[in-house]
């Protein structure tokens, strides 16, 4: 088993692994908005604040082993493969995207939230749809 591929199992672990927090914390954010309960609020807070570090752990070792797929791989392969520059980015977005949510996640601790449960249902569509062109590039590798 060559180097390339656990990396890229690796890659691909951590990634949904990741994904699978990215989905779910906009949805709590959009059951927060919408409560008015004190005990619920503070069990939003507890829940937000615990799924968002435990995923981003994800989120580093995902970029560790992509990075360290495109260095095995090599410099012409970098050059040359002009998908993987769109590819990565989109994957420079979803970091602005995780970002974003712990901006999102203090503003809920602080009791600052001024967005709506319609703006998180929105929100939450937005990694979905840059997975999507992400795994299209990457299993397409169109341009």
């Amino acid at each position: 088993m060559t180097l390339i591929l656990i990396y890229k199992a690796l890659h691909v672990f951590f990634m949904v692994a990741w994904f699978a927090g990215i989905f779910y914390l906009p949805r709590l954010f959009v059951y927060h908005a919408e409560t008015a309960s004190p005990d619920c609020d503070a069990t939003f807070k507890v829940m937000e604040r615990r799924l968002l570090y435990f995923v981003t752990p994800f989120a580093i070792l995902t970029l560790v082993f992509g990075m360290l797929l495109i260095m095995s791989y090599g410099k012409v392969w970098f050059t040359v493969s002009s998908w993987l520059h769109y590819k990565l980015l989109l994957v420079a977005l979803l970091y602005a995207y995780h970002g974003y949510c712990f901006k999102l996640l203090a503003d809920f601790k602080h009791n600052r939230n001024r967005n709506s449960a319609r703006f998180y249902r929105i929100f939450n569509e937005v990694p979905v749809l840059i997975l999507l062109a992400i795994i299209l590039l990457a299993v397409l590798k169109p341009l």
